[in-house]
């Protein structure tokens, strides 16, 4: 096993296989040793970008390996824990894209109607030619005010009084930027609409919302909207530099979340291998919409190669801050990787050690 200078106070994190408390919150299974291709994928990671976070491989929701590698929060003196619960930022989209369908499922939303539908005092203009879908897939033309809102106001980012209504009007209201479906725009207007339309739906705040339809019914015990006390990210980790994360309401659809590596799992085998979800609420998660993105409804689907043979695989990302992670899932059900990280390591090499880790697994 390959050392850094942060990660040899914490060697016993490093681990094969997940012991002790850690092991206790992940799915029920028999874990095995690592292959000698996915250990040296993992030492070679750890090595080059000094990696530190949770690793997990798995395959039909069963846990194969779990790694803890680093700090979970230096100035606390914390090692980072096979069930340590990091940011998982963007992959939060497709939590709540989950959440929709359950609602389609019901009767009480529907993909292809407009969103004045449910928010009937948003503009008409504008919300009459706006739909779920185009919404879940970055490409309604949506307005997005809320970049130049921030850098006039940044305590937007701070002010829990900014509520759902309020953050409607101030970030996601205006003139349409293009024809819905027309292009792909990574807005988080996107993801305040769809907050504001499932609160409408449920009656519910966002949270308990998302409790009742999703977080609940899979199991997802350790997944929260609030930062866990224990955790932190960093620009930089030698010497540490914190970057925090401030993540207001209104945006918890877009990227709020924090979960452990066994709940996301978890939620990846329930929702494309099982029937959770109803064929058709699936065959939408894993839909492309907009194809120069790869994007379906609240994430992408990535083809990679293994063996020789493309393999497509449901691939959700998460960036903010210091928090970087992957949740990539073979849609042939033959296994999954769920990668969390809190020093910043690049999206791209993110990505790659994803996909190197399926093909070592296979």
């Amino acid at each position: 096993m390959i050392e850094t200078p942060l990660s040899r106070p914490d060697r016993r994190t490093l681990l094969g296989v997940a012991m002790g408390a850690g092991a206790a919150s992940l799915l029920p299974a028999v874990a095995r040793a690592d292959t000698p291709a996915v250990a040296a994928v993992i030492e070679g990671m750890v090595r080059d970008h000094g990696f530190q976070g949770v690793v997990l491989l798995g395959r039909r929701g069963r846990v194969q390996s779990v790694h803890a590698s680093g700090m979970a929060h230096i100035g606390q003196g914390l090692p980072m824990r096979a069930d340590t619960a990091l940011g998982i930022a963007s992959i939060s989209k497709r939590l709540t894209a989950v959440a929709v369908m359950r609602l389609v499922e019901q009767g009480r939303l529907s993909l292809d109607g407009p969103i004045t539908t449910w928010l009937p005092d948003y503009p008409a203009a504008t919300g009459a030619h706006i739909t779920l879908r185009r919404l879940l897939s970055n490409s309604s033309g949506a307005p997005n005010p809320f970049r130049a809102a921030v850098e006039a106001d940044p305590a937007l980012l701070r002010e829990p009084w900014v509520g759902t209504a309020e953050a409607v009007r101030r970030l996601a209201t205006g003139d349409l930027v293009f024809e819905p479906g027309a292009r792909f725009d990574y807005a988080l207007s996107n993801w305040i609409l769809l907050l504001a339309i499932i609160e409408a739906v449920t009656g519910q705040p966002y949270p308990e919302a998302m409790r009742r339809l999703v977080l609940d019914p899979l199991g997802m015990r350790h997944t929260t909207p609030v930062a866990p006390p224990d955790v932190m990210s960093y620009r930089t980790v030698s010497p540490p530099v914190e970057w925090t994360n401030p993540r207001p309401p209104f945006l918890a659809a877009a990227g709020g979340w924090y979960s452990t590596a066994a709940d996301l799992l978890g939620f990846a085998h329930r929702v494309y291998d099982t029937r959770f979800l109803s064929a058709a609420s699936r065959a939408a998660l894993t839909t492309i919409e907009v194809a120069s993105d790869s994007y379906a409804l609240g994430g992408r689907v990535r083809t990679v190669s293994i063996g020789g043979t493309d393999v497509r695989a449901a691939w959700e990302t998460g960036n903010t801050n210091g928090y970087r992670s992957v949740l990539g899932h073979r849609l042939d059900g033959r296994g999954a990787v769920v990668i969390l990280n809190n020093n910043a390591v690049p999206q791209r090499t993110m990505d790659g050690f994803a996909e190197a880790l399926l093909r070592a697994q296979a």
